[in-house]
């Protein structure tokens, strides 16, 4: 049996419908504007030059997120050997736009900073599953791990964000 295969024109417009989810992801991964651009565009352009292994029977956009997961792996790797560091601390890492006012959201701010706290493996659990919507089954093919792996790293996600507002709240 041949397997269908999807032309240019349906990988572009595939692309185009999953960009800004994949954006977000690529920015949550890398901590900032620049990198994100730049893995979102080497995946997208892998995407192009792969398409002949995608089936089309299954879902695209799970295809690109573990395609771009994999290219963000292999960058850590080749940058940790090049430089003999990993990934930049998070306290150095401007993520939102810092020419929004004052009336910008605060509350969103402090979410995003404490979700970008979390250990990668976990903030990478937290954004497929509830900013993306996967359910744990879906965000463990993604992340080729077990799916109980993916549920232990939500819930512990889940103590360390409520810790961490309870214990802004109690302050305030």
């Amino acid at each position: 049996m041949q397997r269908k295969l999807l032309d240019h024109a349906a990988v572009s417009e595939a692309i185009k419908t999953v960009y800004p989810r994949l954006w977000r992801y690529c920015l949550t991964l890398t901590g900032n504007h620049t990198d994100a651009q730049d893995l979102v565009q080497a995946a997208c352009l892998r995407a192009l030059e792969k398409i002949r292994q995608f089936d089309p029977e299954s879902h695209f956009d799970r295809w690109i997120f573990t395609i771009t997961r994999r290219m963000w792996l292999n960058e850590l790797r080749s940058k940790s050997v090049r430089q003999g560091t990993g990934v930049d601390p998070i306290e150095e890492i401007e993520l939102i736009d810092s020419s929004a006012g004052p009336e910008s959201n605060i509350l969103g701010r402090e979410v995003l900073d404490g979700i970008m706290a979390l250990p990668e493996a976990q903030r990478m659990a937290v954004l497929l599953v509830y900013a993306e919507g996967y359910s744990y089954k879906e965000a463990s093919e993604v992340l080729e791990v077990p799916i109980g792996t993916v549920m232990s790293r939500l819930s512990t996600a889940r103590v360390k964000l409520a810790s961490q507002f309870t214990t802004q709240e109690g302050e305030g």
